[in-house]
């Protein structure tokens, strides 16, 4: 879909007269402007602009002096300030920010420690005993320093008290001075040809990013934005786009439903991300009154579509508007929208747009292609390509990789798409076999992987399965060698994956069904599986 071809899209909310080139000057330039503004609401305290640049102006020294432009940082933690003062002092300082998956096993963690290179590790003490307990983890980090948060990050990152507005100390090396293009973060993907990939995304990339973003959720004066999702995800993009525009971030460590409400009560949240799963949570929550959420205009969505009668819940109830969007780490955030007008047409007349992810945005151009490189019409499905300034520049140390992703200029995403005749795009499915289970992503081969580690198992396929609360569950039809029960596949699983990796479904076959092609048939399996009730746990 060509570019310019959204009426539906809003306008970019007003900023700063002069864009940022780089993402620390989102920041700086908000504390030159509104010094006393909030920047972040954590826990009940107010953190404000001119607090949050003073913290990361000396954590960004501190690191300079230490490391050397170009260099890898990692941050394994949870939600926190902390991680906010890395995302910005990490590349002021001209370095690279590697966010790593808490959720992960400590051998996943390894491996991307390794592939990225990284140097520097800080995290949370409890994660990074868990990844000293590794086997592997004593050869693995002998060139890694590592910093805990909390009292020896506070030692740490003033670097012996010197300060850089007015107080620099004689010797102190000047912060370097950065370049639209240079790498910003390795953000790893969820690894859909087996293992993740590290996407490179430099500072030009991010900023489209949120241009992008604040058309298709513009952010207005005065927001109080509530970001429940992990930092380490991509959907951090959406605090720095909170930040971009002078509004104040409500950061959670974590998703609850009882803290979601009390925070848009008792702080009068205007705006949300929330996955549909989460949306579903807070209407059944026992203290549920629509009142808590009569400050929000509106909850953005993606990873999963909005069932019918969910919107129709909360539509009745509340006056909140919906967003959805698409998009993917390799593009910093998103590309195309589903816009609150889109849902209030859903809940009167049009359903069907539910299973749309929206129209493309006027930033990104999005090709259908067939297998042959030919653009499908209207209504015919092929791989969404995409073309915008928000691409990754490639996946680190992979240059294979990386020409085959973003060939000819356009980046292969691997979904498979069609544009209706009204130009809204539909993912009909998954080229790589992607699972979505309560927001987050599963690569099936990753975990096929695994599986076929076990003496026991002969041959296997992942999919996804429904599930009313999490979207999908992932299911492992295995064809077996010999005898084994559930639970010691699971714990072979769980030593080496992710606790939302291993499978929840456990199918035996006595062979695994193969198309013309001679490779497994999962949308056989998705189809003889589909209507088997899963535990709804």
């Amino acid at each position: 879909m060509p570019a310019g071809d959204s009426p539906h899209i809003g306008t970019a909310p007003a900023a700063s007269a002069q864009p940022p080139r780089t993402l620390p000057e989102i920041l700086s330039q908000q504390a030159a402007q509104s010094p006393d503004a909030t920047a972040l609401w954590w826990q009940g305290q107010r953190l404000s602009y001119a607090y949050l640049q003073q913290r990361v102006e000396e954590l960004a020294d501190t690191l300079a002096q230490q490391m050397a432009p170009g260099e890898r940082v990692g941050v394994l933690a949870w939600n926190c300030p902390a991680f906010v003062e890395l995302i910005y002092a990490v590349p002021l300082a001209g370095l690279v920010l590697v966010p790593l998956n808490a959720r992960l096993a400590p051998a996943e963690w390894l491996y991307q420690l390794q592939q990225a290179g990284v140097t520097l590790l800080v995290g949370d003490a409890a994660l990074l005993d868990a990844l000293a307990s590794h086997p592997d983890s004593p050869a693995s980090l002998q060139r890694v320093s590592q910093v805990s948060l909390g009292d020896e990050f506070e030692t740490w990152r003033c670097g012996g008290g010197h300060q850089r507005n007015g107080h620099q100390h004689d010797g102190q090396p000047p912060l370097p001075t950065l370049q639209p293009d240079d790498a910003v973060w390795i953000l790893f993907t969820s690894g859909s040809t087996g293992r993740p990939k590290g996407a490179v995304l430099s500072h030009s990339a991010f900023l489209a990013g949120l241009e992008s973003a604040a058309l298709g959720r513009p952010v207005a004066p005065g927001d109080r934005y509530f970001y429940p999702f992990p930092l380490f995800h991509v959907a951090a993009h959406n605090v720095l786009l909170q930040h971009r525009y002078g509004a104040a971030v409500v950061l959670a460590r974590s998703f609850e439903a009882g803290d979601t409400l009390r925070s848009c009560r008792e702080l009068g949240v205007t705006t949300l991300s929330l996955a549909p799963t989460m949306i579903a949570m807070l209407l059944e929550h026992p203290d549920f009154s629509p009142a808590d959420l009569a400050t929000v205009r509106s909850i953005g969505y993606g990873a999963a579509a909005m069932p019918e009668s969910l919107l129709r819940r909360l539509l009745a109830q509340t006056r909140v508007g919906l967003c959805q969007s698409y998009g993917m780490t390799e593009l910093a955030g998103s590309i195309s929208f589903l816009t609150p007008a889109d849902h209030a047409r859903a809940a009167q007349q049009d359903a069907h747009l539910l299973r749309s992810v929206g129209r493309p945005l006027p930033t990104a151009e999005v090709r259908l292609v067939d297998e042959s490189g030919r653009d499908c019409p209207p209504g015919e499905p092929g791989e969404v390509l995409v073309r915008a300034r928000q691409c990754m520049s490639g996946y680190w140390g992979q240059p294979e990789e990386s020409v085959r992703a973003l060939a000819d200029g356009w980046l292969h995403t691997g979904d498979i798409g069609r544009f209706d005749e009204q130009g809204y795009l539909y993912l009909v499915d998954r080229k790589k076999d992607m699972i979505i289970s309560g927001g987050e992503n599963v690569a099936s081969r990753e975990v096929e992987e695994v599986l076929r580690g076990h003496p026991a198992v002969r041959d296997c396929a992942v999919i996804g399965l429904p599930h009313a609360r999490w979207g999908e569950v992932v299911a492992a039809v295995i064809q077996l060698a010999d005898t084994v029960d559930d639970e010691t596949l699971t714990g072979h699983c769980r030593s080496q994956l992710a606790g939302y990796k291993t499978p929840r479904r456990w199918l035996r076959v006595d062979a695994l069904p193969v198309n013309a092609a001679g490779k497994v048939d999962k949308p056989a399996l998705r189809a003889q599986f589909a209507e088997e009730a899963c535990p709804a746990v």
